[in-house]
């Protein structure tokens, strides 16, 4: 399916301007809280409608400000899983389900009788059995959400968005709800669009991502590729980048790290336009001798996370120097921090990111 959106709103002091052509897949979109992700979903749902622009859906055309189109949201066909689910409170589970048939022409979703067996295969699919009489208040997170999930499908949606749909999850329910959504995802045969505040959401559920800052769609494009090549130094930032540093370009393939106090050797050309350099803490490597690529090692703090060690490592031969972030996996709970600290870091030169400020 494919996607083109081109709209613009302004509300209470924010404006959103979005642009983004896209293919069939699943698409995330990232960025911090207040960037305008969630405005984005509801201007396609048709819950929000934007001042000016074009929303194309698989080549139907849902909003169009100069043609005065505006479809209503049942004639979307798109499915949207709201952050909290967003079940009835006074209707049952079955009620709920139900309510995804509104909308939809009685021709496509039969009679009454018809629409009872319907909502009682979902049950069974979504695994709902003997919560048909249950209010959303007698169910677990897990189960509102797949009542959610029962009601949205149930409509035949052409389209689904998800709005941070597990952002109030914590820990070990989080984990299991996002394995369901997974296995869900694998049988759903349209397309999908996820909003997130969190890179790892947005890696595991998804083959291409928009960064958004502000009401802005910073960059685009298939995900690894935008994870290894964030290109700008938000960008960076916005996938989990803590470490940067601002560069000297010394020829085409190397440059000076003046944050660093250190001469790289780089695989991608260094550009005109290049700014920074920045690596990943987890892509940096022990090295027991000094060679090229090699960072002096001074431990200056030290975090312990639950599966890994962190270390903020500075260079000892500069006098001001700013510190980078390594993160080095446990082998044991009982390994000390000391265990394995060697005495320089080789930042790969297939790892360094070269980054312009935006």
């Amino acid at each position: 399916m494919a996607v083109s959106i081109d709209i613009q709103k302004k509300f209470r002091g924010f404006e959103l301007r979005v642009k983004l052509e896209s293919g069939s897949g699943a698409m995330g979109i990232l960025g911090a809280s207040g960037s305008g992700k969630s405005m984005t979903l509801r201007c396609i749902a048709g819950i929000e409608k934007p001042d000016a622009g074009r929303i194309i859906v698989n080549g139907k055309t849902m909003f169009d400000s100069e043609r005065g189109i505006n479809l209503k949201p049942q004639e979307r066909r798109i499915g949207y899983l709201f952050q909290n689910y967003a079940l009835f409170p006074t209707m049952t589970v079955e009620e709920n389900i139900g309510c995804g048939f509104r909308g939809r022409r009685n021709s496509t979703c039969g009679g009454k009788a018809e629409r009872a067996v319907k909502i009682g295969d979902f049950i069974q699919r979504y695994q709902l059995q003997g919560l048909e009489k249950h209010y959303p208040s007698q169910l677990s997170g897990g189960q509102q959400q797949r009542v959610a999930l029962a009601r949205m499908m149930i409509g035949e949606p052409e389209m689904i968005l998800l709005d941070e749909p597990f952002s109030a999850l914590d820990g070990y329910l989080k984990d299991v709800m996002q394995r369901d959504m997974q296995d869900f995802l694998k049988d759903y045969p349209g397309d999908m669009m996820l909003v997130t505040h969190s890179r790892d959401e947005a890696y595991k559920f998804c083959t291409h991502l928009m960064l958004m800052r502000e009401g802005r769609a910073m960059i685009s494009g298939e995900i690894k590729e935008i994870f290894e090549h964030p290109k700008l130094l938000d960008a960076a930032r916005l996938t989990g980048c803590k470490n940067f540093s601002r560069i000297e370009r010394l020829d085409e393939h190397h440059l000076y790290a003046l944050d660093w106090g250190i001469r790289l050797a780089v695989e991608e050309a260094v550009g005109q336009d290049v700014t920074h350099v920045g690596i990943r803490g987890h892509w940096m490597r022990p090295a027991e001798e000094e060679r090229e690529n090699c960072l002096p090692v001074e431990v200056t703090e030290y975090i312990e996370t639950t599966f890994e060690h962190q270390y903020m490592i500075k260079n000892p031969r500069m006098a001001e120097t700013q510190c980078v972030w390594w993160m080095r996996p446990k082998s044991s709970f009982s390994e000390r921090a000391d265990e394995g600290v060697p005495p320089y870091l080789c930042l790969p030169p297939e790892h360094l990111m070269l980054l312009r400020e935006n």
